[in-house]
C-alpha cells in the first residue's frame, strides 16, 4: 500500500506565473525609395563577387564621385557570402550609416538562396555594436534564383524577428544590449510593394511561432511544469474562434487506460497533462494534420538516473510540445485555411518511491504491452498513448515531434532532424517543407529488420533495442502505435536546442511544420 503523500499531486504555484520573455515588437514596412536621398539610421546595400556593385549602391557610389567602390578595395571588400563592412558617416547620401552586404557571385543573374542567406545573416551581427534601432534594406533589386521579391521578405523579417525574442528576462537585471531595433523599412519597386508586404507579414508570423517555441523551451523546469504548458495553450486559444483546448487530467488518462503515459509521471508531484488543441481552419470535411508532441517538462532519467553533467539541459525535453504550440501560434497569426489538431503529452520524470522501475510492465491504451527496461526512454511511452488518442481525430496525416534519442544527435548532430515514416509522400512533404524552410530533415530507415530488437519475454515489445541503431528502434517502437494513419517522426534531440556559450532553445522545427502545413493549403 502506498502512503497518501506518494500518490497525491498538485501542481505548483509558479507553474501558471506568466513569463513574459518577448521583446518589443519590430515593426515590418515596404516602401519605395531613393538610395541616395533616403533618410535612415542604417541603409543596407548588396555587392556581388568582385566588387560588383547593386543598383543601390552604384547610385551611391555615382553620388560620392566613386569613393564607395574605392573604399571597399581598399578595405579588401571581395563581395563573398557572408562578408560585411558597416561605414559610418557616409558621404553623398543621406542614410546616416552604410552596410554593405557580400552577396555571392551571381550564376545567370541570379544569387543562390544559401548565398542570400548568409548575406541577411550579417545584419543584426554586423549593426549589434551600434545604437540603431531603425534600418532600411535595399535589397529587393538582388536578384535570387527560382525566388520572388515575397520570398525575400520573409526571410528578412523572419531573420531579424527572432531578435524580439530575450532569454534573459528572469534576471534580476537583464543584460544591456546594443541592437533595438524597432523599425525596418524594404525597400521595393512600386510593383514588388505588395508581394514584399505579403512577406514581410509571413515572416513575422512564422518568427513569432518560433520565438514561442525558444521560449517555453528556454523557462525553467521549476516554471514551466505541464500545468504551465496546458495553461500556455489555453493562453492561446483565449478569444480565438478558430481554436479550441481540452486538457485531459490523470484520472481521465487513468480511464481511457494510458498506463504507459502515466508510468512516466509516477514519481512526480507534479500532475501529467493531455493537452489537445483543435485549430479549425478548414470546412467541417476536411481531415485535420495533427501534430503530437512531447512535452517533458524536465527529465531526470527517472530511476535510470542520468548523469548530473548537463542535466540542466533536460529542461529541453519539452521542445517537441513547444514546438506544436509554437506552429498553433502561426496559424492563429495566418489565419490558415486548414484543420490542425495539435496533442502535447506533458509530463515530468523523476525518481521517487512511486516511480516505475526497470523491468515493470505497463499496459499502452492500445492494449499492448510494454516492458520498461530503461525508465530514461520515457518520451516513447508517453507518445505511444498520444499517438493512440489521435486515432479519434481521422487525421489525414500525423507527425510526432520529440527529443527522442540521444543516438539521433550522434547520427547527425545538430544540423539535420531525423525524419521517421510509413509513408513515403509524407516524408518527401516534410523534407521539401524543410528544405524551402532553411529547416532541414534527413529521411533515416524504418525497416522492419530493426523491429526484432524490441522483443521482450514477458510483454509485447521493450521500450529499448539496445545501442545499436538507438534513434531507429525508437522509432520502430512508436511505428506499432501509428498504424492506422500516415505518420511521420521527428528526432529534434539535436536541432530543439544549442549547448555551450550559446545555449538556448532553438525553435526548430516550428518553420518545417508551418511551411509543411502551408503547402496542403
Amino acid at each position: 500500500m502506498t502512503s497518501a503523500k506518494a500518490t497525491t499531486k498538485k501542481a505548483s504555484e509558479k507553474s501558471t506565473k506568466p513569463a513574459n520573455t518577448q521583446n518589443n515588437v519590430i515593426q515590418f514596412s515596404s516602401k519605395v525609395l531613393d538610395p541616395v536621398k533616403h533618410t535612415t539610421q542604417c541603409l543596407v546595400v548588396g555587392c556581388y563577387e568582385g566588387v560588383k556593385l547593386s543598383p543601390s549602391a552604384s547610385a551611391i557610389n555615382s553620388a560620392d564621385a566613386q569613393q564607395l567602390e574605392a573604399l571597399l578595395k581598399r578595405e579588401g571588400f571581395q563581395g563573398k557570402a557572408g562578408q560585411s563592412l558597416l561605414l559610418l558617416n557616409p558621404q553623398g547620401i543621406a542614410a546616416e550609416r552604410l552596410l554593405v552586404l557580400g552577396v555571392g557571385a551571381p550564376k545567370d543573374g541570379n544569387i543562390s538562396v544559401e548565398n542570400f542567406r548568409k548575406a541577411i545573416q550579417k545584419i543584426s551581427e554586423a549593426l549589434r555594436p551600434t545604437p540603431c534601432s531603425e534600418v532600411t534594406l535595399a535589397l529587393a533589386e538582388i536578384s535570387v534564383t527560382d525566388q520572388s521579391v515575397e520570398w525575400q521578405a520573409r526571410q528578412i523579417a523572419e531573420n531579424l524577428s527572432l531578435l524580439d525574442y530575450r532569454a534573459d528576462k528572469l534576471k534580476s537585471k537583464p543584460t544591456d544590449i546594443s541592437l533595438k531595433l524597432k523599425k525596418v523599412i524594404f525597400g521595393a519597386t512600386k510593383a514588388q510593394t505588395t508581394g514584399a508586404t505579403k512577406g514581410l507579414l509571413l515572416g513575422q508570423a512564422i518568427a513569432k511561432g518560433v520565438n514561442l517555441a525558444r521560449e517555453l523551451g528556454d523557462l525553467p523546469g521549476n516554471i514551466c511544469t505541464p500545468t504551465y504548458l496546458a495553461n500556455q495553450a489555453k493562453r492561446l486559444a483565449h478569444k480565438q474562434a478558430k481554436l479550441s483546448v481540452n486538457v485531459l487530467e490523470e484520472k481521465q488518462m487513468k480511464e481511457l487506460g494510458m498506463g504507459s503515459l502515466l508510468s512516466v509521471a509516477a514519481g512526480s508531484d507534479q500532475p501529467a497533462k493531455l493537452i489537445v488543441l483543435e485549430y479549425k481552419g478548414g470546412t467541417k470535411k476536411q481531415a485535420p494534420v495533427a501534430l503530437v508532441g512531447k512535452g517533458i517538462t524536465f527529465d531526470t532519467g527517472g530511476i535510470s538516473l542520468k548523469p548530473g553533467a548537463g542535466m540542466d539541459e533536460m529542461k529541453y525535453d519539452m521542445c517537441g510540445a513547444a514546438s506544436v504550440l509554437g506552429t498553433i501560434q502561426t496559424l492563429l497569426e495566418l489565419q490558415l485555411p486548414i484543420n490542425v489538431v495539435g496533442v502535447i503529452a506533458a509530463s515530468e520524470n523523476m525518481p521517487n518511491g512511486s516511480a516505475t522501475k526497470p523491468g515493470d510492465i505497463v499496459t499502452s491504451m492500445s492494449g499492448q504491452t510494454i516492458e520498461i527496461l530503461n525508465t530514461d526512454a520515457e518520451g516513447r511511452l508517453v507518445l505511444c498513448d498520444a499517438l493512440t488518442y489521435t486515432e479519434r481525430f481521422k487525421p489525414k496525416a500525423v507527425v510526432d515531434i520529440a527529443t527522442l534519442t540521444g543516438a539521433c544527435v550522434i547520427a547527425l548532430g545538430n544540423h539535420a532532424t531525423g525524419l521517421f515514416s510509413n509513408n513515403d509522400e509524407l516524408a518527401k512533404a516534410l523534407l521539401k517543407a524543410g528544405e524551402e524552410a532553411a529547416d532541414r530533415a534527413w529521411h533515416m530507415p524504418l525497416w522492419d529488420d530493426y523491429q526484432k530488437q524490441l522483443d521482450s519475454n514477458f510483454a509485447d515489445m521493450a521500450n529499448i533495442g539496445g545501442r545499436e541503431a538507438g534513434s531507429v528502434t525508437a522509432a520502430c517502437f512508436l511505428s506499432r502505435f501509428a498504424k492506422k494513419f500516415a505518420w511521420a517522426h521527428l528526432d529534434i534531440a539535436g536541432t530543439a536546442w544549442r549547448s555551450g556559450g550559446a545555449k538556448g532553445a532553438t525553435g526548430r522545427p516550428v518553420s518545417m511544420l508551418v511551411q509543411y502545413l502551408m503547402n496542403q493549403v
